[in-house]
């Protein structure tokens, strides 16, 4: 267990001091090092359990300490989280372990920690000892703290989606983010049927079954390394979520067309759609960084695609490039991600409310210069993943204003499995059990 928590704080200390990304930096430690499959859980629990819990550590630690937690070496911050997460929420490990790894952690971390070793242990302690000073308020005038501190989000989004959707339903929303997610994967369905699929992933020990939302979906509940599965080697299935896979479908590409996506990486999407034209036809691949688009490239080779081509560029400024060329165009314009935060903890403490006042022009500009792509006759997605209708239906209402010659379709229509009526689609966690996840679907007018 000791590789796993020092493991565990690496990934933490990058992520909390600057500004990694979890998912990201624990694949990369996880590969490493030579992992047992218990140390590769414990890891993976205590990172993500850490980063999801955020704050409300940070409260925790706050009631047994006389110093800003802010204003505490970093290092033993993130020691005494670690610490504080394993005696709070991990009930099946031993609090003296919790306790005494920790402060070999604080030994093991340099000259600059030892000093701070018989903190961390007379702070931990008496954590033990008196659990009860942690317990969070309650009363009138604060089930909104509670709530926030509860379910380990913050407290100014908390009382957001209780002023737009109610108390229960933002209940259920945290605590829909903070459960597991279930590894979700779509079929490379240019190399192999879903269900010989399914069935190639029970010989390599995992537990998989179909999803009911998309046809090329499956819901993979138990599984080893992924590093160690031959059949992601081979290329034979993309991790991707269900409801960001509905995107392609509504999209609806034909082989042989000509297909933007303009905020294409780490390429997903991209790839779907290339499936969905059975490899013939062009689709360019646009993002503002070249770095993310090596990973287009990487899973369009993995995958056996050869229509996709890479292009760095800012989105805002696609239209001039490509006027009037695409038959159809995508744009999974960047967002809040609210949508998304089972499956990144660390995004809910980064955003901010002054941040996602500047994405809907973004936005909106995105998508002006992306219109702009689109042929007579052609089609022009939009979607997101989050929940806030400032960035969504906001948007497209805002460009339909201005733009007379497209028009909203019946975006719920195209969904493959379960259609829904209205012009746009909004999933939500604790009424679809999915990621949030917003699609518009429009057509320019044909002349």
């Amino acid at each position: 267990m000791d590789k796993a928590r020092e493991t565990a704080l690496r990934v933490i200390h990058a992520v909390s001091e600057n500004g990694g990304y979890a998912n990201i930096l624990l694949a990369e430690e996880l590969k490493k090092g030579d992992f047992s499959e218990l140390d590769r859980r414990f890891a993976t629990e205590l990172v993500y359990g850490v980063v999801k819990a955020g704050e409300t550590l940070d409260w925790i630690i706050g009631r047994y300490v006389n110093k800003p937690v802010k204003k505490m070496e970093p290092w033993a911050r993130c020691i005494l989280r670690l610490g504080m997460y394993q005696l709070f929420y991990l009930t099946r490990i031993p609090k003296s372990a919790a306790v005494n790894e920790s402060v070999n952690l604080a030994r093991r971390y340099g000259a600059r920690l030892k000093s701070s070793a018989g903190f961390i242990n007379a702070v931990l302690r008496r954590a033990v000892r008196e659990p009860e000073v942690a317990e969070f308020p309650q009363g009138p005038g604060k089930a909104t703290e509670y709530l926030s501190l509860k379910e380990m989000h913050p407290r100014w989004l908390v009382k957001r989606w209780i002023r737009e959707m109610g108390f229960e339903a933002a209940q259920k929303i945290c605590r829909f983010d903070n459960e597991p997610a279930v590894l979700s994967v779509r079929t490379n369905t240019l190399k192999i049927t879903r269900d010989d699929l399914i069935s190639r992933l029970a010989e390599e020990g995992c537990l998989a079954d179909k999803s009911a939302l998309v046809p090329e979906g499956i819901k993979i509940t138990a599984h080893g390394a992924m590093k160690d599965l031959d059949s992601l080697k081979e290329g034979l299935w993309q991790v991707q979520d269900e409801s960001s896979m509905l995107v392609a479908h509504v999209v609806d590409p034909q082989p042989g067309e000509f297909v933007l996506d303009v905020c294409s990486a780490p390429g997903g999407k991209a790839t779907h759609l290339a499936q969905l034209m059975e490899n013939r036809g062009k689709i360019i691949a646009g993002d503002l960084y070249p770095a993310r688009l090596e990973k287009v490239a990487e899973n369009a080779r993995r995958l056996g695609i050869n229509i996709i081509e890479t292009v760095a560029g800012d989105a805002r400024c696609i239209g001039e490039r490509y006027f009037r060329q695409a038959d159809r165009v995508l744009v999974d314009a960047p967002c809040s991600g609210l949508g998304v935060l089972r499956r990144r903890p660390d995004v809910r403490w980064r955003v901010t409310a002054e941040e996602m006042k500047k994405l809907p022009p973004l936005q909106l500009e995105i998508l002006e210069s992306a219109s702009r792509c689109v042929k007579q006759g052609g089609i022009l997605v939009y979607s997101t993943c989050t929940m806030e209708p400032a960035e969504n239906a906001g948007v497209v209402e805002k460009f339909l204003e201005t733009s007379k010659d497209f028009s909203l379709v019946e975006t719920g229509q195209y969904l493959p499995e379960k259609k829904r009526s209205g012009s746009m689609v909004q999933l939500l966690p604790h009424i679809d059990g999915t990621d949030g996840f917003f699609i518009a679907r429009m057509e320019r007018k044909a002349r």
